[in-house]
């Protein structure tokens, strides 16, 4: 019985003390402050730059706002960050990564068509209806594309303060990889890797059509062949066994 009251009291204490230092009186403790801040009141905690976000339709093409570290520096090793998303009909997401997150998104409005590819090249999709959640695992290729007649809203969250997005259209065509070496990789010809340069230097939301969108996801499955190809190029023009 004493062993019990011992360990009962050892437990309590524990508690206690834990209690009190788990809600220390100084709440920015568990906050990075910038060099330049010195002491924070509730604005450091609020960012408003969705303001006019949210109360504007969506414009032209698609378009993403972010509330990163970078916007918002309250989020400085918090680990989590947060995007709206706009679609005007018929507009697309491109396929790109996070390399620091996964994404957990959320359609307000709108329908969406949506999907990402695993390592083995499998292709996941699924529409989503107003009030639906759709997470897109960390470092994957995914999309979204607006395949409705009407605009589309998400809000999406990370678990990171700066996720990161490489755009695969982006990286692959308009980073200056040789034509040849691209038009080798996706089995086509020099014409067709032009034209998409050439297309990837205008407003990717307004120009990218459906059409566009299944080439894309179906050139998506060499993405690994091309930085295999340019690794086994560059080991050779260094002399490397």
């Amino acid at each position: 019985m004493a062993l019990n009251k011992v360990l009962f009291l050892m437990l309590l204490a524990f508690a206690i003390s834990h209690v009190a230092t788990a809600s220390g009186s100084d709440i920015t403790s568990d906050f990075i402050l910038p060099p330049n801040v010195t002491a924070v009141d509730g604005s450091f905690f609020t960012y408003t730059g969705l303001r006019s976000v949210v109360n504007s339709p969506p414009g032209a093409g698609f378009s993403v706002s972010k509330a990163a570290v970078t916007e918002f520096p309250a989020l400085l090793g918090q680990s989590v960050s947060m995007a709206v998303l706009k679609y005007p009909a018929g507009s697309v997401n491109p396929p790109h990564t996070h390399p620091r997150s996964a994404e957990l998104l959320f359609l307000v409005h709108g329908y969406l068509e949506v999907g990402f590819v695993d390592t083995g090249n499998k292709l996941f999709t699924r529409s989503l209806q107003p009030g639906d959640v759709f997470v897109f695992p960390k470092g994957l290729i995914h999309y979204q594309y607006c395949n409705s007649g009407s605009a589309a809203v998400a809000v999406s969250a990370f678990g990171s303060a700066n996720a990161g997005t490489v755009s695969v259209p982006m990286s692959v065509f308009a980073t200056g990889v040789d034509d040849v070496v691209l038009a080798k990789s996706f089995k086509t010809h020099d014409a067709t890797i032009q034209e998409l340069v050439r297309n990837l230097g205008r407003n990717l939301g307004t120009l990218i059509d459906s059409d566009f969108v299944k080439k894309l996801l179906v050139l998506l499955s060499l993405v690994t062949g091309i930085v295999s190809l340019i690794l086994l190029i560059n080991s050779h023009s260094r002399g490397t066994p």
